[in-house]
């Protein structure tokens, strides 16, 4: 499948002018990546058809849009790396990382609108499964922007937040690649709760992982929320716990006593418990397809790819 997305990514043939527009298009786009949304969809899509290839245009408009926001949420953020190479704002400028981000949005679109469906009378359902992500995303980065200068925010807030900003779109992967190739209503929605639950769970084992996990395969120096104060399911269900010394200890961006606080809050185990009941739901999900095993299995082995699990 990854093989068959980098072709057709790299397939793409961009204007020459104007000038500074689609450079930092390309580049985005040619920077590598896991391409977890467009792998899901063409995976949902072949659940059903054998001609994986039919549904391309929509997992490159996938793979557009999630570029889209890294490139904005890098600008956000004034990151100076993504993916080991400088951020298009920091190779030219913010003014290009706006108008090209801008335009990644258009082209994602435009890449949807060329992609048929085996039931043409379901297009518009695609088109709007598209356009609701997109507006969900927006107000999931809202939120994680609110919460910044909060420090009353509640476990269930923070987890409606991930499920906007991170799960909606691996959902809408899932259930795009299902309804192109005319499945069933009830499985595109069984696909879309499977990966709207993955999501979840993903999103919650990197808050996990970011303070407990091994730097050489988590890919980033551990801790690094807690050093910039982010408010990750760690430390907001720490601070629903904590007296008053344990939460000038958890406000303080100390590492060390902020993990140690952890463990003596019991936040590990409470955390791993919530990946876990979640990850269960993704399964009672993936269970409820009405699909032969030896059809969806494939699809479950990624989810378990995804979350680094073990059969």
């Amino acid at each position: 499948m990854t093989q068959k997305i980098e072709t057709a990514l790299a397939g793409i043939r961009y204007p020459s002018v104007p000038e500074g527009l689609y450079e930092p298009i390309a580049y985005t786009l040619s920077a590598g990546g896991k391409r977890l949304r467009p792998t899901l969809l063409l995976m949902a899509y072949g659940l059903y058809r054998d001609d994986v290839e039919f549904a391309l245009p929509a997992a490159i408009a996938l793979e557009t849009y999630h570029n889209h926001t890294l490139l904005h949420d890098d600008l956000m953020d004034q990151a100076d790396v993504r993916r080991g190479r400088p951020t298009v704002h920091r190779r030219w400028d913010a003014n290009t990382a706006i108008l090209s981000g801008d335009e990644m949005l258009i082209l994602a679109f435009r890449h949807m609108l060329r992609q048929p469906v085996a039931d043409q009378g379901r297009k518009d359902e695609l088109l709007r499964l598209f356009a609701d992500t997109m507006q969900e995303i927006c107000e999931g980065q809202q939120f994680d922007m609110n919460f910044e200068s909060r420090e009353d925010v509640s476990e269930a807030e923070y987890i409606e937040m991930i499920r906007l900003k991170t799960s909606v779109l691996l959902a809408c992967a899932l259930k795009a690649g299902a309804l192109i190739a005319g499945a069933p209503v009830r499985d595109t929605q069984l696909l879309y709760q499977f990966g709207e639950k993955v999501g979840l769970a993903f999103q919650l084992q990197d808050d996990y992982l970011d303070c407990y996990g091994d730097p050489a395969v988590f890919g980033k120096e551990i801790g690094g929320d807690i050093r910039c104060g982010k408010k990750t399911y760690m430390l907001i269900s720490a601070l629903g716990r904590a007296d008053g010394r344990q939460r000038e200890i958890l406000l303080s961006r100390n590492v060390e006593h902020v993990l140690s606080c952890y463990d003596e809050l019991g936040i590990p185990a409470l955390c791993r418990e919530k990946i876990d009941t979640i990850y269960g739901e993704a399964r009672q999900a993936y269970d409820a397809l009405p699909l032969p095993l030896s059809r969806k299995r494939a699809l479950w082995e990624y989810a378990e790819s995804m979350m680094n699990r073990k059969k």
